[in-house]
């Protein structure tokens, strides 16, 4: 009889007592291929696990750089037309602030829509002929006609909306979910953007997509059209995939012997980085290769979505990208920022943006995906409902306006076919159930199963979140 007293186990003793606790790790290794006894990913966030149930396992954001009109997309207001080229009361716009670039107008001509509008689908949105792919599939989204924000101009309003910050330096948010929920792909980074080659407009930075002051393995990973769709991931010439082993071998190593010395986290998390990029050697080539798609499929995104680079080619390789469990996927598209020549330069926009967008909703639905994908489309602000410039009957410019815009959003947690929030009859003011930025990410958060309350970096002395000190749960939109 074995005396359970004494320190030194036989290996009998051993096996006898464990063999349970081995079988059930097995079997859940077998199950999940990366999660750890406590069902805690390797890969995994700081959290471990969210802070309740999530609605949602991945996230496709379509950011629309520049603004796009809702008076011309989304928000209809026959008003305008009724009222096209007289001056905009002083009742309503209530001494709010201008940009700098019609705060010298003397006149402020209000300025209807060129496009027309129609009601769709059971929720009765009203949608411009402008985009009559999204107008056909109004019963999946849901639309937020009262966003605001606080910010006037666009490099504070793309790094606030993204960051939490007008000012640069914060986490973004698709850092701040890898770093609280972790990854899901050991073989692809938890994190990749995608920016539509050859567009211009307001400049867009890395650091809109960077960790801040997060560990840098958090930080978004941008995918490129090309040879090469992540830079100096290929290995030099002469150099083969062993030697490249060897040389990550040794060089952890050395990095966890100066580890060891100094204590520094961004060590490990460098390596991290780089065992990442040997994995991605692989990995990547095979996901950027859509070659082998149907037909049907093509087809469905439009012909651009055969142009490696393109908006409709990076919603195709979005889709793909969730299908391999990447949790954030963040889409920059530019060029929405019509100060003048609207009519003209918004067709353009539509054109590129609209059938790709309703085609990556539609697709993840037909795959069962939706049910687990939330979809985010829109931009940093809205447009003001007066021409900037010289109106004419047939053009017209939009200044930026901060005080409403439309974003819609498709696919797990939120109501389908739910238009919530309004304006004004001039579409200047919010009327009822606004949605401020920060309401904005903590909703989105709350999807993700955390409470952006209690997901905190301490850094300089002070514990900060996404929604800085802001932000509620918009829980009228949650299906």
């Amino acid at each position: 009889m074995c005396n359970h007293q004494k320190s030194n186990y036989t290996r009998r003793d051993f096996l006898t007592k464990t063999s349970l606790g081995l079988g059930a790790l097995t079997l859940g290794s077998m199950m999940h291929p990366f999660s750890l006894n406590a069902g805690i990913p390797e890969s995994g966030g700081i959290l471990g696990q969210p802070h309740f149930t999530p609605k949602v396992k991945r996230v496709i954001y379509l950011f629309q750089s520049g603004a796009p009109s809702q008076l011309d997309l989304f928000d209809y207001k026959p008003l305008l037309n009724k009222l096209n080229g007289q001056e905009l009361p002083e009742s309503v716009r209530q001494g709010q602030r201008l940009t700098g670039m019609s705060a010298g107008q003397t006149s402020f001509p209000l300025a209807g829509s060129l496009f027309n509008f129609k009601q769709h689908g059971q929720s009765g949105a009203w949608v411009s002929e402008l985009m009559p792919h999204t107008a056909k599939i109004t019963d999946e989204l849901c639309f937020i006609k009262s966003m605001y924000t606080e910010v006037i101009n666009h490099d504070p309003a793309v790094t606030f909306i993204q960051t939490g910050s007008q000012f640069p330096g914060r986490p973004s948010i698709g850092s701040w979910v890898s770093y609280g929920l972790g990854s899901d792909n050991s073989n692809l980074p938890g994190f990749v953007v995608l920016v539509t080659k050859d567009k211009f407009g307001q400049p867009l930075y890395s650091r809109l997509w960077g960790n801040g002051f997060l560990p840098s393995e958090h930080q978004g990973v941008q995918f490129r059209a090309g040879k090469n769709p992540v830079l100096f991931l290929s290995n030099p010439p002469g150099v083969s995939e062993k030697n490249r082993r060897t040389q990550l071998d040794h060089l952890n190593t050395l990095q966890e012997i100066q580890f060891d010395r100094v204590g520094d986290p961004e060590i490990r998390a460098r390596m991290s980085q780089y065992e990442m990029a040997f994995r991605m050697q692989t990995s990547v080539p095979e996901i950027m290769d859509t070659t082998g798609e149907p037909d049907y499929i093509y087809e469905m995104y439009g012909e651009d979505s055969k142009i490696p680079g393109t908006y409709a080619a990076n919603c195709l390789l979005a889709r793909r990208l969730i299908e391999k469990d990447v949790k954030f996927v963040q889409l920059y598209h530019q060029g929405w920022d019509q100060h003048g020549n609207l009519p003209n330069a918004i067709k353009k926009q539509c054109k590129e943006t609209d059938q790709p967008s309703a085609a990556l909703i539609m697709d993840l639905k037909q795959r069962g995906l939706l049910e687990d994908t939330l979809v985010i489309w829109g931009g940093e602000f809205g447009r003001t409902n007066y021409s900037q410039g010289t109106l004419s009957t047939t053009n017209y410019g939009r200044d930026h306006h901060p005080k409403c815009f439309t974003l819609f959003m498709a696919g797990a947690g939120v109501k389908a076919g739910t238009v919530y929030g309004s304006t004004d009859d001039f579409g200047y003011n919010i009327i009822s159930d606004g949605v401020h930025v920060h309401d904005f990410q903590a909703t989105l958060m709350h999807l993700l199963g955390v409470n952006h309350e209690k997901l905190t970096f301490k850094y300089q002395g002070r514990r900060f979140r996404l929604t800085d000190v802001h932000g509620r749960v918009v829980n009228e939109i949650l299906s």
